[in-house]
């Protein structure tokens, strides 16, 4: 890479192949839960690679045994109106009511406005703003055997960023949404969430050879092809529908259960989640932890 990036701490950058800039999110500690820090580094590699002539496809996946369980609600994140996150964010989003989801939307659209295609590369976990982080990619591909869902339905709220129906129609998107279930890397291709599924471990040579492909056709072209299909997806009414979104999710942290849950977090995250999820039986409750250490939703 002859592009000078910003340092980073919780972001590995590499060069695979000609044109394609593979950004791997680096906490693998904590299941690559997203801190404010490691966002705010995230979307300035992003920002630069999509001003980087020689950048003609990114590759976004994450390091050890998942893509990412979620945002770091240690820091705040999760604040209904944005005063008590404890690190800055790494853009400017108006405080107030729905604070958080307003945040993330906007910082999602953002991908989505990249002129520079954008690919997830899913395994393991994904989950919650991991979910949200993949569908603002262009193309997403998984393994088999990940786990794709969104917890925080259960006590929480609704999602942030609620585009999920628009991936995956009204009825998959309506049972994962009143039961907090994953599905399966398999079941997110046959649902439209993916693009498609490969076992885990032929995943990393089939994202990159469609990453080549993808870097064949010329960038100036490329961005309209985005762009086009984009526009129409606009026309549909994505924009609206997903920001329209951010007002039911901000209602739902008045309710008196989510007060409540909200308080039990404030006393100790884990054993929150442990509650969260035991009556189901999966997730972290099943012996194969989602965050052993960290504090994600």
């Amino acid at each position: 890479m002859t592009t000078t990036y910003v340092p980073c701490e919780f972001l590995e950058l590499d060069h695979p192949r000609d044109g394609i800039l593979r950004v791997t999110l680096n906490r693998p500690e904590k299941r690559n839960a997203m801190s404010n820090e490691l966002r705010t580094e995230l979307f300035a590699v992003l920002e630069q690679a999509d001003a980087d002539d020689e950048v003609r496809v990114i590759i976004l996946r994450g390091a050890g045994t998942c893509f990412s369980s979620g945002y770091d609600l240690t820091q705040g994140a999760a604040a209904a109106d944005g005063v008590r996150a404890t690190r800055p964010t790494p853009y400017y989003t108006a405080r107030g009511i729905g604070y958080w989801a307003r945040h993330v939307v906007e910082g999602c659209f953002h991908l989505w406005d990249l002129a520079t295609p954008l690919i997830a590369q899913v395994h393991g976990y994904c989950l919650a703003g991991g979910t949200e982080l993949a569908a603002s990619c262009d193309l997403v591909y998984v393994a088999d055997d990940a786990e794709i869902g969104y917890p925080p339905i259960r006590l929480m709220s609704p999602p942030d960023n609620q585009v999920f129906p628009w991936l995956m129609g009204m009825r998959p998107a309506m049972e994962m949404m009143l039961t907090g279930d994953s599905i399966s890397g398999v079941e997110a291709a046959r649902l439209g969430f993916a693009n498609r599924s490969f076992p885990a471990a032929d995943l990393e040579q089939a994202v990159l050879d469609v990453a080549e492909r993808v870097a064949k056709v010329p960038p100036n072209l490329q961005q309209m092809n985005k762009r086009a299909l984009h526009r129409q997806m606009e026309a549909m009414g994505i924009r609206t529908g997903v920001r329209a979104g951010t007002e039911v999710q901000a209602q739902a942290w008045f309710t008196p259960e989510v007060v409540a849950y909200v308080e039990e977090m404030r006393r100790g995250i884990t054993s929150a989640l442990d509650r969260r999820d035991g009556q189901f039986g999966d997730y972290r409750t099943t012996g194969r932890s989602v965050v052993a250490a960290e504090r994600s939703s």
